[in-house]
């Protein structure tokens, strides 16, 4: 599956973060400047990454830290040759919240006030400017509709959809087969336009 042209982490095949990488790496001890330009690009939507695959608003912070934590420590090990820094990032962020996910069984919530849920344009359905103008806002609705949704569909819909993984990388991270994958994917975009369109409609 390729990803879509002009999209959040479409650099036209080339690494905007190599000279921060290479400063960071470079770095004496305890020297964080170069490293904390570098997260500073990301953070905010490692943050919000973390806040809709665990649905633990709360938690989101601290586990976006962790992430930012485990990228430090590995930075001289990564040598981006076969991919970008922010790709890698976001598989360090999301092996870290499906350890935290099976650790969590059980729990199930999000936050749906936080404004970071609209930048994932991907998982919006076209809706009329009349619908628009309803008391609830768009972010608060894909907020509620996320967290309606069971975590065996909602986790593949946001790694391919959120996250910009291929298929194969879904079914890698999850330890899926590409059919079942690809089933849950699918079956994960209509659930969530059918009960986007019901909701929309329910406060309409």
């Amino acid at each position: 599956m390729s990803h879509p042209p002009n999209g959040p982490f479409d650099f036209s095949g080339a690494d905007p973060d190599q000279e921060l990488l290479r400063e960071a790496r470079q770095a004496p001890e305890g020297d964080l400047r170069a490293f904390e330009q570098l997260v500073l690009r990301y953070q905010r939507r490692v943050v919000a990454n973390c806040r809709y695959i665990t649905r633990e608003p709360n938690n989101a912070e601290d586990l976006a830290q962790e992430v930012l934590v485990k990228a430090y420590f590995g930075l001289h090990g990564f040598e981006g040759k076969s991919s970008s820094f922010v790709d890698w990032l976001q598989r360090i962020k999301i092996a870290h919240c499906l350890r935290h996910v099976k650790k969590q069984v059980g729990r199930s919530y999000v936050g749906i006030e936080e404004a970071d849920v609209n930048e994932f344009d991907q998982l919006k359905v076209r809706v009329t400017a009349e619908t628009m103008a309803e008391q609830i806002s768009d972010h608060q609705l894909i907020g509620r509709v996320l967290d309606s949704i069971p975590s065996t569909l909602r986790i593949p819909l946001l790694l391919c959809d959120m996250d910009e993984l291929s298929y194969e990388e879904v079914a890698r991270f999850l330890g899926l087969s590409l059919s079942a994958t690809k089933m849950r994917i699918k079956r994960g975009r209509e659930v969530f336009r059918e009960r986007y369109q019901k909701m929309r409609t329910a406060v309409a």
